[in-house]
Protein backbone atom coordinates (compact mmCIF):
# COMPACT_ATOMS: atom_id res chain seq x y z
CA UNK A 1 0.00 0.00 0.00
CA UNK A 2 1.22 3.57 -0.70
CA UNK A 3 2.87 5.31 2.19
CA UNK A 4 3.83 2.12 3.95
CA UNK A 5 7.31 0.63 3.98
CA UNK A 6 7.84 -3.10 3.72
CA UNK A 7 10.53 -4.53 5.99
CA UNK A 8 12.34 -7.67 4.91
CA UNK A 9 13.97 -9.76 7.62
CA UNK A 10 17.60 -10.29 6.73
CA UNK A 11 19.03 -13.78 7.20
CA UNK A 12 21.03 -14.24 10.37
CA UNK A 13 23.12 -16.93 12.00
CA UNK A 14 21.04 -18.98 14.42
CA UNK A 15 22.41 -18.50 17.94
CA UNK A 16 20.95 -21.75 19.28
CA UNK A 17 22.70 -23.97 16.73
CA UNK A 18 25.91 -21.96 16.96
CA UNK A 19 26.31 -22.13 20.72
CA UNK A 20 25.01 -25.67 20.96
CA UNK A 21 27.70 -26.78 18.50
CA UNK A 22 30.26 -24.78 20.48
CA UNK A 23 29.23 -26.36 23.81
CA UNK A 24 29.01 -29.83 22.23
CA UNK A 25 32.56 -29.58 20.92
CA UNK A 26 34.22 -27.93 23.89
CA UNK A 27 33.42 -31.06 25.93
CA UNK A 28 35.15 -33.21 23.29
CA UNK A 29 38.04 -30.77 23.09
CA UNK A 30 38.65 -30.93 26.86
CA UNK A 31 38.23 -34.74 27.00
CA UNK A 32 40.54 -35.16 24.00
CA UNK A 33 43.18 -32.94 25.58
CA UNK A 34 42.88 -34.95 28.81
CA UNK A 35 43.31 -38.29 26.98
CA UNK A 36 46.27 -36.91 25.06
CA UNK A 37 47.88 -35.59 28.25
CA UNK A 38 47.42 -38.97 29.98
CA UNK A 39 48.99 -40.76 27.00
CA UNK A 40 51.99 -38.42 26.83
CA UNK A 41 52.44 -38.61 30.62
CA UNK A 42 52.40 -42.44 30.46
CA UNK A 43 55.01 -42.37 27.68
CA UNK A 44 57.21 -39.97 29.64
CA UNK A 45 57.01 -42.26 32.69
CA UNK A 46 58.17 -45.19 30.53
CA UNK A 47 60.93 -43.10 28.93
CA UNK A 48 59.40 -43.33 25.46
CA UNK A 49 59.55 -39.57 24.82
CA UNK A 50 63.33 -39.59 25.37
CA UNK A 51 63.73 -42.76 23.28
CA UNK A 52 61.23 -42.79 20.40
CA UNK A 53 62.64 -46.06 19.04
CA UNK A 54 61.04 -47.81 22.04
CA UNK A 55 57.70 -47.49 20.21
CA UNK A 56 58.87 -49.83 17.46
CA UNK A 57 60.84 -52.16 19.75
CA UNK A 58 57.69 -53.43 21.49
CA UNK A 59 56.39 -56.55 19.74
CA UNK A 60 52.78 -56.08 20.86
CA UNK A 61 50.33 -53.22 21.26
CA UNK A 62 51.19 -50.39 23.63
CA UNK A 63 47.76 -49.43 25.12
CA UNK A 64 49.00 -45.85 25.50
CA UNK A 65 48.61 -45.55 21.71
CA UNK A 66 44.83 -45.69 22.22
CA UNK A 67 44.92 -42.65 24.52
CA UNK A 68 47.22 -40.71 22.18
CA UNK A 69 45.32 -41.47 18.95
CA UNK A 70 41.80 -41.06 20.40
CA UNK A 71 42.87 -37.97 22.36
CA UNK A 72 44.53 -36.45 19.27
CA UNK A 73 41.48 -37.01 17.03
CA UNK A 74 39.06 -35.69 19.67
CA UNK A 75 41.26 -32.61 20.27
CA UNK A 76 41.49 -31.76 16.56
CA UNK A 77 37.74 -32.26 16.00
CA UNK A 78 36.84 -30.37 19.18
CA UNK A 79 39.11 -27.46 18.26
CA UNK A 80 37.74 -27.20 14.71
CA UNK A 81 34.12 -27.42 15.92
CA UNK A 82 34.58 -24.94 18.80
CA UNK A 83 36.52 -22.24 16.98
CA UNK A 84 34.57 -22.75 13.75
CA UNK A 85 31.24 -22.23 15.55
CA UNK A 86 32.40 -19.37 17.78
CA UNK A 87 34.20 -17.42 15.04
CA UNK A 88 31.74 -18.48 12.30
CA UNK A 89 34.67 -19.83 10.30
CA UNK A 90 33.34 -21.87 7.38
CA UNK A 91 36.74 -23.46 6.64
CA UNK A 92 36.98 -24.98 10.14
CA UNK A 93 33.31 -25.99 10.08
CA UNK A 94 33.78 -27.73 6.72
CA UNK A 95 36.92 -29.44 8.05
CA UNK A 96 34.92 -30.58 11.10
CA UNK A 97 32.08 -31.94 8.91
CA UNK A 98 34.34 -33.73 6.43
CA UNK A 99 36.59 -35.22 9.14
CA UNK A 100 33.59 -36.42 11.17
CA UNK A 101 31.95 -37.78 8.02
CA UNK A 102 35.14 -39.65 7.14
CA UNK A 103 35.28 -41.22 10.61
CA UNK A 104 31.60 -42.21 10.33
CA UNK A 105 32.23 -43.78 6.88
CA UNK A 106 35.23 -45.74 8.19
CA UNK A 107 33.20 -47.02 11.15
CA UNK A 108 30.35 -48.08 8.83
CA UNK A 109 32.73 -49.77 6.38
CA UNK A 110 34.53 -51.55 9.24
CA UNK A 111 31.23 -52.84 10.64
CA UNK A 112 30.10 -54.16 7.25
CA UNK A 113 33.46 -55.80 6.48
CA UNK A 114 33.60 -57.36 9.96
CA UNK A 115 30.17 -58.90 9.37
CA UNK A 116 31.01 -60.15 5.86
CA UNK A 117 34.51 -61.44 6.62
CA UNK A 118 33.90 -62.89 10.10
CA UNK A 119 36.32 -65.80 9.68
CA UNK A 120 39.12 -63.53 8.49
CA UNK A 121 38.50 -61.14 11.41
CA UNK A 122 38.62 -64.10 13.82
CA UNK A 123 41.98 -65.21 12.38
CA UNK A 124 43.37 -61.68 12.62
CA UNK A 125 42.16 -61.42 16.21
CA UNK A 126 43.91 -64.71 17.04
CA UNK A 127 47.09 -63.42 15.44
CA UNK A 128 46.81 -60.07 17.24
CA UNK A 129 46.33 -61.68 20.67
CA UNK A 130 49.19 -64.13 20.13
CA UNK A 131 51.54 -61.30 19.13
CA UNK A 132 50.66 -59.57 22.38
CA UNK A 133 51.10 -62.82 24.34
CA UNK A 134 54.69 -62.91 23.05
CA UNK A 135 55.28 -59.37 24.36
CA UNK A 136 53.48 -59.91 27.69
CA UNK A 137 56.50 -59.09 29.87
CA UNK A 138 57.85 -56.33 27.61
CA UNK A 139 55.45 -53.58 28.67
CA UNK A 140 53.61 -53.13 31.98
CA UNK A 141 50.57 -51.48 30.35
CA UNK A 142 50.22 -54.31 27.86
CA UNK A 143 50.60 -56.82 30.69
CA UNK A 144 47.81 -55.12 32.67
CA UNK A 145 45.56 -55.05 29.59
CA UNK A 146 46.01 -58.78 28.93
CA UNK A 147 45.44 -59.61 32.60
CA UNK A 148 42.26 -57.51 32.63
CA UNK A 149 40.92 -59.22 29.47
CA UNK A 150 41.68 -62.73 30.73
CA UNK A 151 40.08 -62.04 34.10
CA UNK A 152 37.02 -60.26 32.66
CA UNK A 153 36.25 -62.90 30.04
CA UNK A 154 37.44 -65.88 32.13
CA UNK A 155 39.80 -67.03 29.40
CA UNK A 156 43.43 -67.87 28.77
CA UNK A 157 45.36 -67.17 25.57
CA UNK A 158 43.79 -66.65 22.14
CA UNK A 159 42.57 -70.23 21.65
CA UNK A 160 43.61 -71.74 24.98
CA UNK A 161 46.36 -71.95 27.65
CA UNK A 162 48.87 -73.54 25.27
CA UNK A 163 49.14 -70.23 23.41
CA UNK A 164 51.43 -69.17 26.27
CA UNK A 165 54.08 -71.43 24.72
CA UNK A 166 54.69 -68.44 22.44
CA UNK A 167 56.06 -66.44 25.37
CA UNK A 168 59.72 -67.01 26.27
CA UNK A 169 58.98 -67.02 30.00
CA UNK A 170 56.05 -69.47 29.90
CA UNK A 171 57.01 -71.92 27.13
CA UNK A 172 57.63 -75.57 28.00
CA UNK A 173 60.96 -76.06 26.23
CA UNK A 174 63.74 -77.76 28.21
CA UNK A 175 66.00 -74.76 27.59
CA UNK A 176 63.65 -72.39 29.39
CA UNK A 177 65.21 -71.56 32.81
CA UNK A 178 62.25 -69.44 33.96
CA UNK A 179 60.32 -70.39 37.09
CA UNK A 180 57.18 -69.66 35.05
CA UNK A 181 58.03 -72.46 32.60
CA UNK A 182 54.93 -74.47 31.58
CA UNK A 183 52.77 -72.03 33.48
CA UNK A 184 50.31 -69.22 32.71
CA UNK A 185 49.80 -65.72 34.16
CA UNK A 186 47.76 -65.44 37.35
CA UNK A 187 44.92 -63.84 35.36
CA UNK A 188 44.20 -67.28 33.83
CA UNK A 189 43.55 -68.81 37.25
CA UNK A 190 40.13 -69.73 38.60
CA UNK A 191 39.76 -67.39 41.57
CA UNK A 192 38.68 -68.68 44.95
CA UNK A 193 36.01 -66.24 46.28
CA UNK A 194 37.18 -66.92 49.84
CA UNK A 195 40.75 -65.93 48.98
CA UNK A 196 41.57 -62.44 50.27
CA UNK A 197 45.13 -62.21 48.98
CA UNK A 198 45.79 -62.59 45.25
CA UNK A 199 48.04 -65.58 44.55
CA UNK A 200 50.22 -64.45 41.64
CA UNK A 201 51.93 -67.87 41.49
CA UNK A 202 48.74 -69.88 40.99
CA UNK A 203 49.58 -70.57 37.35
CA UNK A 204 53.04 -72.07 37.95
CA UNK A 205 53.56 -75.53 36.35
CA UNK A 206 49.83 -75.84 35.67
CA UNK A 207 50.30 -76.91 32.03
CA UNK A 208 52.30 -79.94 33.17
CA UNK A 209 48.97 -81.37 34.37
CA UNK A 210 46.46 -83.20 32.18
CA UNK A 211 43.87 -80.99 30.47
CA UNK A 212 41.02 -82.23 32.67
CA UNK A 213 43.08 -81.47 35.78
CA UNK A 214 43.89 -77.98 34.47
CA UNK A 215 40.21 -77.05 34.46
CA UNK A 216 40.18 -77.05 38.25
CA UNK A 217 42.98 -74.47 38.39
CA UNK A 218 42.78 -72.26 35.29
CA UNK A 219 40.34 -71.15 32.61
CA UNK A 220 40.89 -73.35 29.57
CA UNK A 221 38.74 -71.48 27.04
CA UNK A 222 40.38 -69.09 24.58
CA UNK A 223 39.75 -65.35 24.72
CA UNK A 224 38.60 -65.13 21.08
CA UNK A 225 35.73 -67.55 21.69
CA UNK A 226 34.83 -65.91 25.01
CA UNK A 227 34.85 -62.48 23.38
CA UNK A 228 32.50 -63.71 20.63
CA UNK A 229 30.19 -65.19 23.27
CA UNK A 230 30.24 -61.89 25.21
CA UNK A 231 29.32 -59.99 22.03
CA UNK A 232 26.36 -62.32 21.39
CA UNK A 233 25.16 -62.04 25.00
CA UNK A 234 25.43 -58.23 24.96
CA UNK A 235 24.48 -57.62 21.33
CA UNK A 236 21.68 -55.14 22.12
CA UNK A 237 23.89 -53.06 24.42
CA UNK A 238 26.84 -53.07 21.98
CA UNK A 239 24.55 -52.21 19.04
CA UNK A 240 22.93 -49.45 21.11
CA UNK A 241 26.32 -47.90 21.90
CA UNK A 242 27.37 -47.93 18.24
CA UNK A 243 24.03 -46.52 17.07
CA UNK A 244 24.27 -43.80 19.74
CA UNK A 245 27.77 -42.82 18.59
CA UNK A 246 26.63 -42.80 14.95
CA UNK A 247 23.64 -40.57 15.76
CA UNK A 248 25.89 -38.13 17.65
CA UNK A 249 28.21 -37.96 14.64
CA UNK A 250 25.32 -37.40 12.19
CA UNK A 251 23.86 -34.77 14.54
CA UNK A 252 27.22 -32.95 14.70
CA UNK A 253 27.56 -33.00 10.90
CA UNK A 254 23.99 -31.64 10.46
CA UNK A 255 24.59 -28.84 12.99
CA UNK A 256 27.83 -27.82 11.28
CA UNK A 257 26.25 -27.87 7.80
CA UNK A 258 23.27 -25.85 9.02
CA UNK A 259 25.61 -23.27 10.54
CA UNK A 260 27.64 -23.09 7.31
CA UNK A 261 24.42 -22.43 5.34
CA UNK A 262 23.42 -19.63 7.75
CA UNK A 263 26.86 -18.02 7.51
CA UNK A 264 26.82 -18.15 3.69
CA UNK A 265 23.31 -16.67 3.60
CA UNK A 266 24.40 -13.76 5.83
CA UNK A 267 27.55 -13.13 3.76
CA UNK A 268 25.50 -13.15 0.53
CA UNK A 269 23.63 -10.06 1.82
CA UNK A 270 26.75 -8.02 2.59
Amino acid sequence: MPGKHQHFQEPEVGCCGKYFLFGFNIIFWVLGALFLAIGLWAWSEKGVLSNISALTDLGGLDPVWLFVVVGGIMSVLGFAGCIGALRENTFLLKFFSVFLGLIFSLELATGILAFVFKDWIRDQLNLFINNNVKAYRDDIDLQNLIDFAQEYWSCCGARGPNDWNLNIYFNCTDLNPSRERCGVPFSCCVRDPAEDVLNTQCGYDVRLKLELEQQGFIHTKGCVGQFEKWLQDNLIVVAGVFVGIALLQIFGICLAQNLISDIKAVKANW
